[in-house]
């Protein structure tokens, strides 16, 4: 996918920010939206479908965190990529972030050209995939059928619709029921390397999923990481 086909939805009430980041993106030949606060920002993202939403946390009106559970509710807008952008770097903030289908967090300051290369590499894990090329693209496992191309879980005859990051973990963890997948390697296999996140992140994503699809299919390894279980 060529850069001007790409769509970017930046959602900042900082004029400046709005400004120079757009500027940047635009000048990488990206198709760059822009919304002043979250009512704004979920209208639009709702009419635009963009591939990328750049979120601010604190906004008036609707802040960013109710804002992405809105866009994550919406049809269509399931697996769109959405990156906070924001001030706050507490950990209980970004825990909410991720909480409300987030799959990055990025810290501002930041320099224009810095944020262009996270906004790459975020592109670059959307058009490439997290989970192995080399997998079949049907899974089935226990009561969960996994369809890797359309995006679709089928848990128990009910389809579920997840976020893209917790699709990609559940996945991976399926992939091979029973074996422990360590930390490092599934914030590589499903967040890439070239990402950073936090260190609770993975630990968010697997709570969402025993909520979704059961606390007995996934098992803590203390220290080491987790594994998918029959």
């Amino acid at each position: 996918m060529n850069n001007k086909d790409i769509k970017i939805l930046l959602v900042d009430d900082e004029p400046d920010i709005l400004e120079i980041v757009g500027y940047n993106l635009s000048a990488e030949g990206y198709q760059v939206y822009t919304a002043s606060n979250g009512v704004e920002g979920v209208a639009k993202a709702k009419k635009k479908q963009p591939h990328l939403i750049i979120l601010d946390v604190m906004m008036p009106e609707m802040d960013g965190i109710e804002a992405c559970e809105k866009i994550r509710a919406t049809p269509g807008l399931e697996n769109t990529i959405i990156t906070f952008l924001t001030a706050r770097g507490e950990d209980y903030s970004q825990v909410a972030g991720f909480d409300a289908g987030a799959d990055d967090y990025i810290t501002k300051p930041i320099k224009p050209k810095v944020l262009v290369s996270k906004v790459k590499a975020l592109l670059r894990r959307f058009n490439e995939g997290a989970v192995p090329t080399e997998s079949e693209d049907i899974t089935n496992v226990g009561d969960l059928t996994i369809n890797r191309e359309e995006y679709k879980i089928i848990h128990k005859g009910v389809e579920l619709v997840l976020p893209r990051k917790e699709f990609e973990l559940l996945a991976l963890l399926a992939s091979k029921p029973n074996k422990v997948f360590k930390r490092e390697v599934i914030l590589d296999k499903v967040w890439g390397n070239e990402v950073v996140v936090g260190g609770r992140t993975i630990d968010v994503h697997i709570r969402k999923l025993r909520e979704k699809i059961g606390d007995s299919n996934f098992k803590t390894v203390k220290g080491v990481g987790y594994k998918f279980v029959l």
